[in-house]
């Protein structure tokens, strides 16, 4: 009984925030970062319609915050997990992970759906009915399905950013059968050759955006491949670079990896960024002092980061629309993209208190 009930309050001490134990530290600039990057992916999408030529984009970067999140994620599971999981079995293992992250999924199926049909500014569409019931089916149970040829055959039509997910899901696997049992030795091995995988799709395509499209499916294995091992290996050696630079100065460093230009060997910088850069940035992130005056932001920004990115791309395409259709002034689309980012982070927060920390309470004891 007792092991029942310890059980079920780890599992919602995970569903609440994953690898907060109580007795343990949490790394609150980490959660910080999170939000920045989650953040950048909102201001990116917004800009990828305005600026189709993406060397062009002044964050045209900031699709980089999905190989952060991937190298944050391996460091945050290792601290979580790596100590108790042979304890609470995989079975356990897995439910935790979908208490986590499937209830947004869910979410951000049916708000992909909803914006599908009520987008003002959308034209006709001769989308069939039926595959749109089977998209939507695949996206809520996160099954890739890129056939919308409209949508630029996402894996997920309704939700773009549900393939990171996916990938999310496979490595949350392929950690609890494989990754938890080797030694660091073995860890570096694999992180080293996903590191020279890395390179390969980064030369070959110009840049790291892969992973999103049935064109480029495996890019996303490859950038998860490395950054969750990557992440795992920081954590299991203890890498956290003790210093003063405080939240306020780490997000700043993380966003110039968002706000770099383009250049002529842009396969490489990107590379060197996920290769090197990012684990720094965690390194520094776990290592670094709070100040006090920043533990708010810090957590609001670390709760609100998945809601956010889950729930903002529905507008997202009807952004797009409304782009491509009206062909807006420059000033009223400054307007409409300042606005449109605040009315986002607003709605996740919402999102997070009405529906995901209520329906992960729910579903902990279950």
């Amino acid at each position: 009984m007792q092991q029942t009930r310890t059980l079920t309050n780890n599992m919602y001490k995970e569903s609440v925030a994953p690898g907060n134990l109580t007795s343990r530290q949490h790394f609150e600039i980490l959660d910080g970062l999170r939000g920045v990057a989650a953040l950048a992916v909102v201001i990116f999408h917004f800009m990828e319609w305005v600026f189709p030529d993406i060397s062009k984009n002044f964050i045209g970067h900031g699709f980089l915050a999905v190989d952060f999140f991937f190298c944050l994620s391996g460091f945050v599971i290792g601290y979580a997990y790596d100590n108790r999981i042979q304890q609470i079995g995989n079975t356990a293992f897995f439910k935790l992970r979908l208490i986590r992250l499937h209830p947004l999924v869910v979410l951000g199926s049916v708000l992909g759906l909803l914006g599908y049909f009520l987008d003002p500014f959308a034209t006709s569409s001769n989308q069939d009915l039926g595959q749109l019931a089977l998209l939507f089916i695949a996206s809520m149970f996160l099954i890739p399905l890129p056939v919308m040829e409209e949508r630029f055959f996402n894996l997920f039509a309704l939700n773009a950013p549900s393939w990171s997910l996916f990938w999310e899901y496979v490595a949350n696997l392929v950690y609890a059968l494989v990754l938890v049992k080797l030694g660091r030795r073995t860890l570096l091995i694999l992180t080293i050759l996903a590191a020279a995988g890395i390179c390969f799709i980064s030369y070959r395509a110009g840049n790291l955006l892969g992973g999103w499209s049935k064109d480029n499916f495996w890019d996303g294995g490859v950038r998860v491949a490395y950054s969750f091992t990557a992440g795992l290996l920081l954590y299991r050696s203890n890498w956290k670079i003790k210093n003063g630079l405080g939240f306020p100065l780490l997000a700043i460093l993380l966003s110039f990896a968002f706000l770099m230009p383009w250049f002529s060997w842009n396969w490489l910088v990107e590379a060197l960024v996920v290769i090197f850069y990012f684990p720094l940035i965690v390194a520094l992130g776990a290592g670094s002092s709070l100040a006090t005056g920043w533990k708010k932001i810090c957590r609001f920004s670390g709760n609100i980061s998945y809601p956010l990115y889950m729930t903002h791309y529905a507008a997202i395409w009807i952004f797009g629309s409304y782009f491509t259709n009206t062909k807006p002034a420059t000033g009223e689309l400054t307007l409409v993209v300042i606005g449109g980012t605040i009315f986002l982070v607003a709605f996740a927060y919402f999102v997070m208190v009405l529906y995901d920390v209520p329906v992960r309470k729910y579903l902990a004891p279950k």
